[in-house]
């Protein structure tokens, strides 16, 4: 079977990261992926954010957590050493653009060894004052809309076992 098809059968997410940061170059191929996704119309819309600074991911969890209505200190990153955050310029087709662009992600991550999780809320990150407070200080200001968000790091215990997919979730009209 092709390599690809069986990463995108085998790729799961992780929960556990070990604290070690990913590599630069591990990093800048994630990105390449998620850069090289299509876009309707080629726009191009999404920005990766890439966070790897302690302060940063420590106010992104606490208000993320907030949203999610989780238990205080609750770490909603799983620990992971690197958080990409995606937005997307608000025209044309925002978030399906970003949304593809963070199933490269994921996709290249499994490939090369690395755990990976999509994380919710950033929609709602962004719409608040200490989002658009962050956005502002990573050189972005506009119209963005937050879509989602990649963390990735090395796997603390593997990669969980893929599960049985449901039966029946599609018909062939011919």
């Amino acid at each position: 079977m092709n390599q690809t098809v069986e990463n995108i059968k085998n790729r799961r997410s992780v929960r556990e990261y070990k604290p070690e940061q990913i590599k630069d170059e591990e990093l800048m191929e994630v990105l390449a992926a998620g850069m090289n996704a299509p876009s309707g119309g080629n726009k191009q819309t999404p920005v990766f954010i890439v966070v790897q600074n302690k302060d940063w991911m420590a106010k992104l969890c606490k208000l993320n957590a907030e949203i999610a209505g989780a238990p205080e200190g609750f770490d909603v990153f799983y620990g992971a050493p690197t958080i990409i955050l995606v937005l997307a310029k608000n025209e044309g087709d925002p978030v399906e653009d970003a949304s593809l662009a963070l199933g490269n992600m994921f996709n290249a991550a499994y490939a090369m060894g690395l755990g990976s999780r999509w994380i919710n809320r950033i929609r709602q990150t962004f719409e608040h004052d200490l989002g658009k407070q962050l956005l502002k200080e990573a050189g972005y200001e506009g119209e963005y809309i937050g879509v989602g968000s990649c963390i990735l790091g090395y796997p603390a215990n593997g990669f969980p076992p893929p599960i049985p997919r449901k039966e029946n979730f599609y018909k062939i009209i011919r």
